[in-house]
């Protein structure tokens, strides 16, 4: 697994926010456990449960504020990384400009799909990981 721990943009008690390296959704984050031996949501504290929804109520303002983000997604999978961890994925009715790259959302209105081919220069990663940061 890759280490996330130069995309962390904020910690809460029971969470930690992460950027996505892959941007293919603007403003893509995730959503981490701290406890050590956190695995399926069912099994969550009933901190845990209440703070991740007031995390994701912070993510979802700030990529409203930060880029205009029309819907969101949230995925809790764990299918490759056996981890309590939420999938924050904003979506878009209309293409996004940012520092020179054009995103597009190409399945607006269906179920999200990564795209991995999708790469994202660092420097516009950190400009996009700045901008949250100012607005969580």
């Amino acid at each position: 697994m890759e280490d996330f721990s130069k995309y962390k943009m904020k910690d809460y008690k029971h969470w930690s926010v992460f950027i996505h390296p892959n941007q293919g959704y603007l403003g893509r984050c995730v959503v981490w456990c701290n406890r050590e031996d956190a695995l399926d949501f069912a099994d969550a504290t009933e901190e845990e449960s209440t703070e991740l929804v007031k995390v994701l109520k912070d993510l979802r303002e700030a990529v409203k504020n930060a880029f205009q983000a029309d819907w969101f997604n949230y995925a809790l999978l764990g299918n490759e990384t056996r981890h309590l961890h939420c999938h924050f994925i904003p979506r878009y009715s209309s293409e996004r400009n940012f520092e020179g790259i054009t995103f597009r959302d190409v399945l607006w209105g269906h179920n999200y799909k990564t795209d991995r081919g999708f790469e994202t220069p660092q420097e516009v990663l950190e400009k996009i990981k700045t901008k949250l940061e100012e607005n969580l």
